[in-house]
């Protein structure tokens, strides 16, 4: 875990904080007729009809909302901080209660 100065305060977006809460638990994909649902946070995906892998994410050089669980998700392989999510987990669901 990284032990450097916090950083510069940033202005989020409130839009930012709801479209992270309300980010979708799947994303379905259509390709050759045919549905199916993936990770929303998958980049390919392979077609179950005729197995051609199908880009999931643009990568158009500006920024996405899935962009911002990679850096999360980035900051959370830090050794160390699993239990600092899990601490703050437990707490978010224990105020839901």
């Amino acid at each position: 875990m990284s032990t450097a100065a916090l950083p510069i305060p940033v202005d989020v977006p409130s839009g930012l904080v709801e479209a992270v809460r309300s980010f979708p638990s799947e994303k379905i994909v259509a390709h050759c007729g045919k549905r199916w649902s993936v990770s929303p946070f998958d980049v390919y995906s392979d077609c179950p009809q005729c197995g051609a892998r199908v880009k999931l994410r643009s990568f158009t050089g500006g920024a996405e909302i899935e962009d911002v669980f990679d850096a999360l998700f980035e900051w959370m392989n830090q050794p160390g901080v699993d239990e600092l999510v899990r601490q703050r987990r437990e707490a978010i669901a224990k105020d839901a209660d």
